[in-house]
C-alpha cells in the first residue's frame, strides 16, 4: 500500500504493508499507464491516505477506494466529502465482489497492493474477472517476475499458469525503494492485466484446473509424472502431448489446460 507523504501525518503500519510513496513521477506513469477513459468505473486497491487517489478524482470518473485500515477511512472520507463521483469502501480487498462495485458495467482496477497480500489478492481476482476491464498493479518486483513469467525458468509458477490462463500480464516499469517512506528492502514494479477474450485452452473445470496447477507446482524439483501423481497417470501426460519426465515450469499454460480437461474426461 503507498501513501503520499505530503498527505498528511501518520505512521505505516507494518501489518498492512504500508509504505509512502513520495514519486510523484511515479503516480503519474501509473495514472498513464492505467489510461482511463470517460465513463469507467474505476476502483482503487489500498488508496492509504490518497496520493493516487487525488489523481484519480480529478478525471471525474465514478472511483470506488478499498480501504482496511480503519484510522485512514475517516481521512478519506473528510478529504473527498466534496467529490459526489467517489465512494469509500472500508474493507479488506480480499473479500472484494467486485460485482457491488458496479452491477453492470466492468471495473477497472488499480492500486499500489501491500506485499503481504499481493499473491492472495490476484488468486482472489480470478474468479471475477468477466467484472474487470482491466488492471495495473504494483507489487513486488518478485511477484512481477513470477507474473509476466516465460516457461522453463525459475520464476514461471503456479501463481504465472493461473493468471495468464484468462489475463494478458504486462511488464510496466520498475520502482526503487527510495521513492517510498520508509523504503522497503526490496523494489517494486507496475504490471498490467488485460482480460483476454476467452481463457487459454479448452474449458476446464476452475476447480479442479487450480488444485493441479498447485499440485504440479507444489514440488518444482519433481518431474510432471511425480509431482502429479495420483491426479494424472503417466499416459494421461502423453496423451496431453507432454514429456512425463519434463518439470513443471517447462510446461505452457496451454499445456495445463489441455491437461486438466483431459483428467477431467478421464474421472
Amino acid at each position: 500500500m503507498a501513501i503520499s507523504e505530503r498527505s498528511g501525518p501518520g505512521r505505516p503500519r507494518k501489518r498492512f504493508g504500508q509504505h509512502f510513496l513520495n514519486d510523484q513521477t511515479v503516480l503519474a506513469r501509473i495514472v498513464e499507464t492505467l489510461h482511463p477513459r470517460p465513463g469507467e468505473i474505476l476502483c482503487e486497491i489500498g488508496p492509504g491516505r490518497g496520493a493516487l487517489s487525488d489523481r484519480l478524482a480529478a478525471l471525474d470518473n465514478e472511483l470506488h477506494l478499498v480501504e482496511i485500515d480503519r484510522d485512514l477511512v475517516p481521512l478519506l472520507r473528510k478529504r473527498y466529502a466534496a467529490h459526489n463521483n467517489i465512494r469509500i469502501h472500508e474493507q479488506d480487498a480480499l473479500t472484494l465482489a467486485v460485482e457491488t462495485i458496479h452491477c453492470a458495467e466492468r471495473v477497472v482496477l488499480v492500486g499500489n497492493l501491500p506485499y503481504n497480500i499481493s499473491t492472495a489478492l490476484m488468486i482472489h481476482l480470478l474468479a471475477q474477472r468477466e467484472r474487470i476491464g482491466r488492471m495495473v498493479f504494483m507489487v513486488q518486483k518478485e511477484v512481477a517476475l513470477r507474473l509476466t513469467a516465460l516457461p522453463g525458468g525459475k520464476d514461471y509458477g503456479r501463481l504465472t499458469v493461473m493468471m495468464n490462463r484468462v489475463f494478458e500480464s504486462r511488464f510496466v516499469f520498475d520502482v526503487a525503494p527510495e521513492a517510498f517512506t520508509p523504503p522497503p528492502k526490496v523494489w517494486s514494479s507496475v504490471v498490467a492485466f488485460k482480460p483476454r477474450p476467452v481463457p487459454l485452452g479448452p474449458t476446464v473445470d476452475e476447480d479442479a484446473f487450480s488444485a493441479l496447477v498447485r499440485q504440479a507446482f507444489s514440488q518444482r524439483r519433481k518431474t510432471l509424472r511425480n509431482a502429479l501423481k495420483g491426479l494424472c497417470s503417466e499416459s494421461l501426460i502423453e496423451q496431453a502431448g507432454l514429456d512425463p519426465k519434463v518439470r513443471p515450469e517447462q510446461v505452457s499454460v496451454e499445456s495445463f489446460v489441455q491437461l486438466a480437461a483431459l483428467a477431467e474426461k478421464n474421472d
